[in-house]
């Protein structure tokens, strides 16, 4: 019963993604066309007037319809699956502000990093927020419960962006520990996961804790410790499996926000991530580029999504 009722909830995910791809192109479309500005203009000049109009007709920017249509159909796939085949299956487009450049190309090469931060933010953020949520509920009000909630308090109170900056003056200007800015070794990782990681560790202590304290009370739980068990497998082997249930819960709408806050985190270490280029998309209204980062991101998310309700499933298999 429960793989027939995976694979029901794998088939029903996959025959949404389109549909919520397409209502996400359509929105996005309809709020990037009305940004102000031409992405054909660079640093204040502009081409002269036949070669904008000529500009203009070749990407359809002078034609909504057009440029919406033909931009689903090749983005889709569509095109490469009637066409000859020749080139990648899912064509962005070109970058309208960048020459040579196509969104696939940028996509390539600068979203592996913005992927890295927020997967290592979220698996940091686990590691800390969990651990810090089944020490305090193991002794409630005890210094390690006190000290988890003064770090989560912190954590909730300031901003990603203000964690980072702080991380910044200590660790790189002060004590000179790791570089300020830059990407290519794991010491560019280090500072920009855990500002990443801080809120979301703090939520995460709170939900664990909670769900621990409840299920350390619960009857199965004085069942076990009556048959004799260790402690530490009644804590981890029997009250850890359903206190992680809510934290399970959590995990889809942290790692959205983890994917699109590593954003600005992008910005505050100077990495060259998919956030600087989509800050530069919306500014200079690049379409083109606009389009295809937010495409790939909600498709990334409907994945990550599945992939937690299929551990959710894992864990609590009961019917829902």
């Amino acid at each position: 019963m429960q793989t027939n009722s995976l694979t029901k909830l794998i088939g029903w995910r996959l025959v949404q993604l389109p549909l919520i791809l397409f209502a996400v192109y359509t929105i996005t479309f309809l709020l990037a066309w009305q940004i102000p500005g031409n992405p054909l203009e660079k640093e204040g000049r502009r081409p002269p007037p036949e070669v904008m109009e000529q500009m203009q007709a070749q990407y359809n920017l002078d034609d909504p319809l057009a440029f919406y249509g033909d931009y689903i159909w090749k983005a889709s796939g569509l095109a490469w699956v009637s066409g000859d085949r020749i080139g990648p299956v899912f064509n962005l487009g070109p970058s309208l502000r960048h020459e040579n450049w196509t969104v696939n190309d940028i996509l390539v090469t600068q979203l592996p990093v913005s992927i890295t931060i927020g997967l290592c933010s979220i698996l940091l953020a686990l590691l800390i927020g969990l651990t810090a949520g089944v020490l305090g509920a193991i002794r409630p009000g005890s210094w390690i419960d006190m000290l988890s909630f003064t770090i989560a308090l912190i954590g909730i109170s300031f901003p990603s962006f203000v964690i980072g900056v702080v991380l910044l003056i200590v660790f790189s200007v002060w004590l000179q520990w790791f570089p300020i800015s830059g990407w290519g070794t794991w010491r560019h990782l280090v500072l920009p996961s855990i500002a990443l990681s801080l809120p979301f560790s703090a939520y995460i202590a709170q939900l664990t804790r909670a769900g621990m304290i409840e299920q350390l009370r619960s009857d199965h739980i004085r069942t076990a410790r009556a048959k004799g068990l260790p402690e530490h497998i009644v804590v981890l082997k029997h009250a850890m499996k359903n206190a992680l249930l809510p934290v399970v819960s959590y995990l889809g709408p942290a790692t959205a926000a983890a994917m699109t806050g590593s954003f600005v985190i992008e910005k505050v270490f100077a990495i060259p991530g998919i956030g600087t280029h989509f800050v530069d998309a919306v500014l200079g209204k690049d379409i083109t580029v606009l389009m295809g980062i937010v495409l790939v991101y909600a498709t990334l998310l409907v994945l990550f999504n599945l992939a937690v309700d299929v551990m959710y499933r894992f864990l609590d298999p009961r019917p829902t």
